[in-house]
């Protein structure tokens, strides 16, 4: 039997040598490996949002009594989060007893013409597996790139939920928020309800245009919906119009004003799946009960982590930072993978001038901007006090240096920079 961390590690290598299945061999291997689910599956995609979304529907659920699997990606420390019953991860055993299914089988596929499953297409897998065994009566899945090609697309969901659509991975979805939002609306099954929130009039679109198609029932959360907004000093109260509770006051225990939006498509979301034990306390109870780290989630008084890491949610998080009051001054801690459109993130960082000092840190990634790279495109706004880092660690230790009691410090532009951020606070609390 091997370790947890050797599964992990073998995991992470098949980058390097496996290609992606089509859906129709992603749906044979699945068929090798387990029966169908008896769960009800609920299936989430998006650009932004959708890892918030998929928390606050589990925790609706489970305020109501519900059992729930979840699959999300990415994970921030562990491979482990991406395979959640309830608010439990899979233990390292379970992991490493399933991954040893998945690899066996993966052995025997290619015996038979298939491919190794890709990275993403392995953990799904092994997700599905999992959750087969335990047997919770729902299931959120939530896709990892896209939707039309992603893995995930290859099961038949009982209700489909799409996040904000914006500008990521253009290189694999397309230049435009329509070709984009195809990509997205592929997720949409003949009949299937969908559930999505009306931002973009090119997105709604296209998304009405493909449901209209599949004859699937739509239900959109518009921005007239989401009424009466107080930002308080931890949380947020807002009223939301649905077609079943007529207005409902909610609460959300987080400053994240993007939240409300995704708050409240999964409280839409819960509503269409007709399960007589979510009512409006319960929606109350259990959006109060939600957490998602890495979200405008305050680590340490006055320090907060965002994991927004694209110029959608870089304008959301500006958004969210704007409408609080902060007493001292700002600092921001900033990191960014190279396959972003960083330029734009930086200049509407740039634009809104909120901070006093950025500390601009390279990433522990390959995929992380170069030194060279984040010089030249901070090195375009003068105006802005900018220092730059070889890692993570000094960044964070210099702020903190500079850090007086009323001040704030963001950590913000990639997810891996959070998961490298909490690793280095749970490191430094150890010490």
């Amino acid at each position: 039997m091997i370790t947890y961390r050797e599964a992990e590690e073998y995991i992470s290598d098949i980058p390097k040598f496996a290609g992606k299945n089509t859906l129709q061999d992603t749906r044979k291997m699945l068929g090798l490996l387990t029966e169908s689910p008896r769960s009800k599956i609920i299936h989430v995609a998006g650009t932004n949002g959708k890892g918030s979304v998929c928390a606050y529907l589990r925790a609706i659920l489970m305020a109501g009594g519900c059992s729930v699997g979840m699959f999300i990606s990415p994970h921030l420390e562990t491979t482990r989060e991406r395979i959640c019953l309830g608010t439990e991860l899979i233990s390292e055993e379970a992991f490493v007893r399933i991954f040893e299914r998945v690899r066996e089988a993966s052995v025997s596929a290619q015996k038979n013409g298939l491919n190794h499953p890709s990275y993403f297409e392995f953990l799904f897998l092994m997700a599905m597996c999992y959750f087969c065994e335990k047997n919770p009566e729902y299931i959120i899945l939530e896709t990892g790139l896209g939707g039309r090609l992603d893995a995930t697309n290859c099961i038949l969901p009982d209700l489909c939920v799409i996040t904000e659509i914006g500008y990521d991975h253009m290189q694999y979805l397309g230049n435009t928020i329509e070709e984009i939002a195809y990509q997205k609306a592929g997720i949409i099954k003949p009949g299937i309800p969908v559930v999505f929130v009306d931002k973009s009039k090119a997105a709604t679109k296209v998304l009405e245009e493909y449901a209209k198609e599949t004859k699937s029932p739509v239900v959109m959360v518009r921005k007239e919906d989401i009424l009466n907004v107080n930002i308080k000093n931890k949380s947020i109260d807002f009223s939301l119009h649905t077609g079943y509770y007529n207005y409902v006051g909610l609460s959300l225990n987080t400053t994240a004003l993007y939240q409300t939006e995704n708050a409240s498509l999964a409280v839409c979301a819960s509503e269409m799946l007709g399960d007589e034990r979510i009512t409006p306390d319960i929606v109350r109870k259990g959006l109060g009960a939600a957490r998602w780290p890495g979200r405008m989630e305050e680590i340490l008084p006055g320090i907060y982590l965002d994991g927004a890491h694209n110029e959608d949610g870089i304008a959301a998080f500006l958004s969210t930072v704007q409408s609080t009051l902060c007493k001292g001054r700002r600092f921001l801690l900033f990191g960014v993978v190279q396959d972003k459109r960083y330029d734009v993130m930086i200049r509407n960082i740039a634009d809104k001038m909120l901070f006093d000092e950025v500390a601009v840190t390279v990433l522990e990634t390959e995929r992380s901007a170069s030194m060279e790279q984040l010089k030249e495109a901070w090195g375009k706004y003068g105006q802005i006090n900018c220092s730059f880092y070889e890692n993570v660690e000094k960044a964070y230790l210099h702020l903190c240096a500079e850090k007086e009691s009323c001040d704030e410090i963001y950590v913000v532009g990639s997810l891996y920079l959070i998961g490298q951020m909490k690793s280095l606070m749970r490191r430094i609390q150890n010490d």
